[in-house]
């Protein structure tokens, strides 16, 4: 397989480009592509869970907090 350097290709000539792919060769295309969005979707759900401030604290007083309200639904 060819690889081209940096460069800037519009999306038509990358679609030229698919289109002249082996039919067996774009399935890998395809999964490579999926991959892609995954890995980026992933990076992007990861980041929204990062926090800076959290600390054993913080965490141990929401975790007492959700236990005190859980126990308090069964004892009623």
């Amino acid at each position: 397989m060819k690889t081209i350097g940096k460069s800037n290709l519009t999306f038509e000539q990358i679609l030229s480009i698919v289109n002249r792919l082996p039919k067996n060769e774009k399935p890998k295309l395809a999964k490579e592509l999926e991959k892609e969005v995954i890995d980026t979707k992933l990076s992007r759900l990861m980041k929204s869970f990062q926090a800076d401030d959290l600390d054993l604290d913080i965490l141990t007083d929401e975790v007492e907090s959700v236990r005190e309200e859980i126990y308090g639904k069964q004892k009623s």
